[in-house]
């Protein structure tokens, strides 16, 4: 049985913060976007990469939805400006590592560099405190995803449907001031099969990661944010930008904190809503020091 400790780690959320606002950390770490599905919540993407700036981004998996666009096309014009504002940042400098998930495995065939882009399998990460870490997708270590292709597709179409039926469930608790919350997500915590794959596949990227020889290990591909210590190796999910619009960011200390940019957030900073946006900050600034799962 692994032993849990407590890792380093902080919890931020910058909600409210003036749009002129940049703050600078070391590295960023963005994974299963989905851009190309109804559920990707490209607006939320684009104001945290308005808001932050960093020397290395590593999109770790499943940026756009190859699944999804071979069924239909959907493309809406904020999801052309995450790729457009990606390129902008690593046009200006921003080293920007791309390691494809399942979803968009058709760019392992453009594993390379291009300019300040290079399109890799993993990457080992050196954080400023000299910790080694070892990032993947994290679909190796899915059996399903590996040994039964159909059943994981047919898994993906369930869990579209769920996300469907976000919208609307969403548009009448915004209406009584409350805030965002995911069936998808909520399912996914509250079936027992599925929290006990969720403990085996962190139990196995640990596994994993320890034959690199790294301190850490930071993954995506399940849509769990978490920060966890499993021995001598911690473990970072990075989350999604479908269900909990989480990200993994990397202070000049290297202390690593997960950051949350829920869409009703992104709405209220655009509409100027000062009172009802009160309301929904202070439901989601509701967490403890030491939560794996926000």
């Amino acid at each position: 049985m692994p032993i849990f400790t407590a890792p380093r780690f902080s919890i931020e959320r910058p909600f409210g913060r003036e749009s002129d606002f940049v703050r600078r950390v070391r590295a960023v770490w963005i994974s299963d976007v989905h851009l190309g599905t109804r559920g990707a919540n490209a607006g939320a993407l684009l104001d945290f990469l308005r808001e932050y700036e960093f020397e290395t981004l590593y999109v770790v998996g499943d940026l756009i939805d190859i699944w999804q666009l071979r069924r239909g096309i959907y493309w809406p014009q904020q999801h052309n400006d995450v790729i457009q504002k990606i390129l902008r940042k690593s046009r200006k400098g921003t080293r920007t590592v791309y390691i494809p998930g399942n979803h968009d495995d058709l760019l392992a065939k453009f594993y390379g560099a291009y300019g300040n882009i290079t399109v890799q399998k993993h990457a080992i990460h050196r954080l400023a405190d000299g910790r080694r870490m070892l990032v993947i997708h994290g679909h190796e270590l899915d059996t399903v995803v590996q040994n039964v292709k159909w059943l994981a597709f047919a898994g993906d179409v369930g869990y579209q449907f769920l996300l469907s039926l976000n919208p609307a469930i969403n548009f009448v608790r915004r209406r009584f001031g409350l805030g965002y919350w995911s069936l998808s997500a909520y399912a996914k915590k509250r079936v027992k099969d599925a929290v006990s794959f969720i403990g085996r596949f962190e139990e196995e990227i640990v596994r994993y990661a320890q034959k690199f020889s790294v301190d850490a290990v930071l993954c995506g591909h399940i849509h769990s944010p978490a920060i966890r210590q499993f021995g001598a190796v911690a473990y970072y999910n990075c989350g999604d930008w479908v269900e909990s619009c989480s990200a993994l960011i990397e202070g000049e200390d290297g202390v690593i904190g997960i950051i949350n940019y829920h869409p009703f957030s992104t709405v209220c900073r655009r509409q100027h809503q000062p009172q009802t946006c009160a309301k929904v900050r202070a439901r989601n600034a509701v967490s403890k020091q030491g939560s794996h799962y926000l």
